[in-house]
């Protein structure tokens, strides 16, 4: 570091599993910026007393993650279409003492479906297994992309209707249905669409099973689990096991951060050694 030395933040808590500082640092470290990226372990009570302190120490930006993505919405002075619908922003540029809000996961993971897949959402069948946050961010990005239809499945009644009426608010045009994962119809919706994606939980952790049956997948179908560690999660293996082409969630993370060193910077990262960073 010198005294010319620009900083960028994550805040979060916890923030000592974030993958973010080591896959920043190097892509600054590429291209020869002067720039250092600092996690931040910052309590909820703290979220306010933090953001002014990073303002009044100059920081050109920060990074947003749980459990604060919520609460950031109301302390930004600007804040973008997708992060004001989703209702949560992971992603903040400071410029002139104001706070721009972004929020970079939704078009991070669209992205990925084109850099990896050459995959165009437009006019697609996807099925998003989840309704928390990520499903949220994810669902919005694509009707933005002018899909189709979304089928979203959860297993309470409640958080799937308030997606699908989130959604159908802003994007009356677009067909939003949904499931509980026992309903019948389920299994024949998968089959026609094009893209199903695991934004749950569900393969985090050793002995979990795969969110749907093996008989639900097939070759037409890509699958994408939103979990990047474990990086081949049950749900992927099965899918792969039935001749689906599959993601795990570092294609997300990498290419929603490269977003975000873009909106710091100006410039637009190597996301291949980004990608490599993480390995």
């Amino acid at each position: 570091m010198t005294g010319k030395t620009r900083c960028v933040a994550i805040i979060g808590h916890p923030v000592s599993h974030s993958l973010s500082p080591q896959m920043h640092q190097a892509a600054f470290d590429a291209l020869g910026l002067d720039y250092c990226y600092i996690p931040f372990d910052i309590l909820p009570k703290d979220l306010e007393q933090a953001v002014y302190s990073l303002t009044l120490l100059g920081f050109l930006g920060f990074n947003v993650t749980i459990p604060h993505k919520e609460k950031m919405v109301s302390l930004v002075d600007k804040i973008s279409p997708e992060a004001s619908i989703i209702g949560a922003v992971n992603t903040v540029r400071i410029h002139k003492g104001k706070l721009w809000g972004f929020n970079t996961d939704g078009p991070g993971f669209v992205e990925s479906l084109r850099k990896k897949w050459s995959f165009s959402p437009k006019n697609k069948r996807i099925v998003l297994l989840g309704a928390g946050g990520a499903a949220k961010a994810v669902a919005t990005q694509l009707c933005f992309e002018k899909v189709k239809s979304i089928g979203i499945v959860n297993r309470t009644p409640s958080k799937r209707s308030v997606l699908k009426k989130q959604l159908n608010q802003y994007f009356p045009e677009i067909e939003v249905v949904t499931f509980s994962y026992h309903e019948p119809d389920l299994k024949t919706f998968i089959q026609c669409s094009d893209l199903l994606i695991n934004a749950t939980s569900v393969g985090l952790h050793a002995g979990a099973a795969s969110p749907v049956p093996p008989d639900f997948f097939h070759r037409k179908l890509k699958v994408y689990d939103l979990i990047y560690n474990p990086r081949m999660t049950p749900f992927l293996e099965e899918a792969k096991q039935n001749g689906c082409p599959i993601l795990n969630g570092s294609s997300m993370l990498v290419f929603q951060g490269a977003l975000a060193f873009k909106i710091w910077t100006g410039k637009m990262p190597p996301v291949s050694l980004m990608a490599k960073s993480i390995q």
